[in-house]
Order: C-alpha cells, then structure tokens, then sequence
C-alpha cells in the first residue's frame, strides 16, 4: 500500500513537518515501554502555561489489528482500531471517546498503485462526511478533499492540491480554506538520511492580501545531535535543539522569539522522552 500517490494528507506534509514538529512552548514529558506481551505502554505529563495534564496509553497489535487506548486526566477515554487489510488494499480506522458518545468516528482509506480514496464519516445522526482523493504516482500526484455537512446541506470545507516529489526534495501547491488561501513548499535534502535539509514556504490569503513567507532548516551536528531554525517575514524566529541522551530517548529544547518586539520575553519549550 506504499506504491501509490499517498493519500491527500501527504501532499505538503514534509516541508510542513519540517517547519512544525518539535517545536514547543511548553513543558512535556513522556516514558514508553513495551511489556513482554507486546503492550506498548506510554505515559505523558504536559504543563502549559499554569496548567498540568498527563495521560497514559496502551497499544496493542493483534495480527492486523492495532488498538491504541489512552486515558486521561480529564476523565476521557481515547480508543482507536486501526485494521489492515480487513477489505483488500484497505485500512479502517474507527476512533470515539468517552463520555463523549457523539464524538465517534469511521474512516476508511483505499490504496491504488495509481489512485487513493479516502471517507471519514462520524458517527451521529447527521454526520460531517469527509472525501478526499489523489490521483498519480509517488513521483507526481494530483487530489481534492471535502467535507459535507448533513444537517445543513453545506460544504464545510474544500482543498485541493498538487505535488512533484524527487528522492531528494518535494514541491507541493495546495488551494486550501474554500478558496481564500494558497500555499506553495519546496523542501530540499542534502543527504541520504535526510536529516539536513532546507525548505521554503509561501502563503497568500486572498481575503486580507496578507502574504507569509517561512524558511528553515535542518541540521545533523552528530550522530545524535540535530538543530533546526526557522524565520518568517513577520519577524517570527524559532529555534530548536534535539540531542539523544541515550539510544532512542529524546530532549528537545526550544525557543521562539518575536524579532520586531524584543522587549518581550521569548518563549521557550522543553520535552524530554525516554524509550528505556
């Protein structure tokens, strides 16, 4: 199910990832584990701002079936079945949370070598319905998405979007919020681990003429130290340093500084995950 176009969400997705993960104004703190039956066992503690919450999750593959449940201070409980193959060339994927019983979900994603669709349906009376599409290869793929509104008849969304991928870079273009916003992202690597890499993002709402115009980058100082940066043109400039304390086990320190306003006080972020 990897020879295709990949699904929608994928188009754009590395230089978004790239510009956005591990990137933290908060504090976070996390210990995973798997028992000797296979139960991945994870525990998260997070404070943002003068609040704390934490969770803690269990995952469980069975065959083809992977079931993640995830309890949370909150009094909420998060489960999602993922099954592949229970149709061929398919996955399905159905999520709710307690108590909150309108707050179930089924989606199932279909994979062609030169086609994927996708439907997400939830699961009340009258259901938001999302469809997306992509039509391609995994070196050139074109796809749409929508989301439909059942109890007002209404679109609630339309997206579209292109992308050109290269083993060492990728360009995307999407068409996004109904229409008011365009988005173009080229990302580069640099080496065959594609842990350095430079990447580039421009976004034009239509609505308010506002252009926004991002680069960054990434950096491997050493087998196990990466620092990444980023810039936009409305001063905003970030800043991250990620180092493996011991094999798999994570701390990333980050800041984000507002270069027209330097009087005020950066924002700084800490996450520390170990994989004992």
């Amino acid at each position: 199910m990897n020879n295709g176009p990949g699904l929608f969400s994928d188009i754009g997705k590395k230089a978004k990832d790239l510009l956005t993960r591990d990137y933290l104004s908060d504090q976070k703190f996390s210990v995973s584990t798997t028992s000797v039956t296979g139960v991945g066992l994870t525990s998260t503690a997070t404070k943002k701002g003068g609040l704390s919450s934490g969770d803690v999750g269990a995952i469980y593959k069975y065959k083809n079936t992977l079931i993640d449940v995830k309890f949370d201070t909150q009094s909420n409980i998060a489960t999602t079945l993922t099954f592949t193959e229970l149709v061929p060339s398919t996955k399905t994927i159905a999520s709710f949370k307690l108590p909150d019983f309108t707050s179930g979900k089924l989606e199932v994603q279909y994979f062609h070598y030169h086609a994927t669709l996708t439907s997400a349906v939830a699961l009340t009376q009258a259901p938001n319905v999302d469809l997306s599409a992509t039509i391609g290869t995994p070196t050139f793929a074109i796809g749409a998405e929508a989301g439909y509104e059942t109890s007002s008849s209404k679109l609630t969304k339309y997206t579209a979007g292109i992308t050109v991928n290269k083993p060492d870079s990728s360009a995307s273009i999407v068409l996004g919020d109904k229409g008011d916003t365009i988005r173009a992202s080229y990302i580069h690597h640099f080496d065959a681990s594609k842990k350095n890499a430079a990447v580039g993002e421009i976004t034009r709402r239509f609505s308010t003429n506002e252009n926004t115009f991002t680069v960054g980058g990434s950096y491997a100082v050493d087998g196990l130290t990466m620092v990444k940066a980023k810039l936009n043109n409305h001063g905003k400039l970030g800043a991250l340093l990620q180092h493996e304390i011991i094999p798999k086990s994570l701390v990333t320190i980050s800041s984000e500084l507002d270069t027209n306003s330097l009087d005020k006080t950066p924002k700084f972020g800490l996450a520390l995950a170990l994989k004992p």
